[in-house]
């Protein structure tokens, strides 16, 4: 196993694969896998074993990423996996994946953390409606780098005008969803060309490698230049003889940063304070930021509950009990209006029921039917939701944590679906 994947400096980039059916999808990072020594000997062996085992030769590079067994039977990928691989460069975690339409909620599941999505296209084929589906869905979910690798270009001789045509669509289709990082590659996932190395096949494209692209690209996720975020996790109030008179509130911040002095509003009440101090396990700072995960004290006893929220007081986030959402259902169960609902959304529940569904998207047209009363399986829709208590929380566009919620079914306790909150003026 490579041995960077221990070094602790190294910056970590994590990015999701989706690819239609037999697109190569699983031989690609088969291939990042084993040409960044990212797998042991003794599994390329077993791997080699299963592989002549069943009458074939060598090593199946697929076989490395489908490890359930109904994926192997089947060849296909139909749950999400997750791989570990490292250069010196960077370190990565793939989300790997399904292409399947009736996968839908798997694939938003995988990507909605990665900074980077990988859209494999067959050379052969050209776009696809899963090709469509994974670009919609990965500017749903506000990924800000999208890579198309057009596979199998050994299959075409390497034709730069099959490429080129592939290219010239793909970029027809996504004018209107604005992603604003977009890369196009070449490779042969099978042969190797213009995944880790270049190969000599393709000296018509002049851009990075597949693998020079995952290194390059910028994991900034902007998270210290927005607003202050701070939802409280857990009040520790320790009553000790030491610290008699200690309140402190224990949580992550999602997002902007912190210093001792610092005005903050306390939300959903409105009172304000100051930062008092930074708390932490090695000692007490003067500074925090995102991602941290932190225990702040203010200069004024306030009684805040877990799941209210501290932010800037110059930068407050909104308070509302109605608001707009993108929804994708995720339960066999379909949507209901307004029945009771759990809404989970950072440290804090409540009760709630979706009040509209405005209409359904249809992510191979990207149309909207508006005449559908339902949302079932891996349907995406946008919808209306009210809440019993205040909710604190930012749109989805400008803030993925404080944008994003799950609904729980009161009664089965079964997580049905994902929500991004929309800003009133997005259609």
């Amino acid at each position: 196993m490579n041995s960077v994947l221990f070094n602790s400096s190294s910056e970590l980039l994590r990015f999701a694969t989706a690819g239609s059916v037999d697109d190569g999808k699983s031989t690609l990072i088969g291939r990042l896998l084993v040409d960044c020594k990212g797998v042991f000997e003794d599994q390329l062996q077993s791997v080699q074993n299963y592989h002549e085992r069943k009458g074939g030769k060598g090593v199946d590079l697929a076989l490395l990423t489908d490890g359930l067994q109904a994926e192997r039977e089947q060849g296909i990928t139909i749950d999400v996996a997750y791989r570990y691989f490292a250069t010196p460069k960077r370190k990565f975690i793939i989300a790997d994946t399904p292409g399947h339409e009736q996968y839908t909620r798997n694939m938003v599941t995988g990507a909605s953390t990665a900074a980077l999505t990988i859209v494999l296209i067959d050379a052969r084929k050209g776009i696809l409606t899963q090709s469509r589906r994974h670009a919609y869905i990965a500017h749903l979910l506000q990924i800000p780098h999208v890579v198309v690798a057009i596979n199998k270009m050994d299959l075409v001789d390497y034709s730069q005008e099959v490429y080129e045509t592939i290219r010239t669509n793909f970029l027809k289709f996504t004018e209107s969803l604005n992603i604003p990082n977009l890369y196009f590659i070449p490779i042969s996932a099978l042969e190797g060309d213009m995944v880790v190395t270049r190969g000599d096949k393709m000296n018509w494209y002049t851009g990075e490698t597949l693998l020079g692209t995952l290194e390059s690209i910028s994991v900034d996720n902007g998270l210290v230049e927005k607003p202050l975020r701070f939802p409280v996790q857990l009040v520790n109030r320790p009553q000790s003889e030491d610290l008699h008179d200690f309140r402190g509130y224990m949580g992550k911040i999602e997002s902007g940063e912190v210093r001792v002095g610092d005005e903050v509003t306390v939300l959903p009440s409105g009172l304000r304070s100051k930062i008092k101090e930074i708390v932490t396990f090695d000692g007490n700072l003067d500074h925090a930021f995102a991602p941290q995960s932190v225990t702040l004290t203010l200069k004024d006893e306030i009684d805040i509950p877990r799941g209210e929220m501290l932010v800037a007081s110059n930068q407050p986030a909104q308070v509302a009990r109605e608001f707009e959402a993108r929804l994708c259902w995720l339960d066999k169960a379909s949507l209901q209006l307004q029945k009771k609902y759990f809404l989970k959304h950072t440290t804090n529940t409540v009760k709630a029921v979706v009040t509209e569904l405005q209409y359904q998207v249809d992510i191979n047209t990207l149309e909207h039917n508006s005449e559908v009363h339902e949302l079932h399986t891996n349907e995406i829709g946008r919808v209306r939701i009210k809440v019993q208590q205040p909710l604190i929380f930012d749109a989805y566009v400008d803030n993925r944590a404080t944008g994003s919620f799950i609904l729980i079914d009161a009664d089965t306790n079964n997580t049905v679906a994902a929500g991004l909150i929309q800003r009133p003026e997005l259609a």
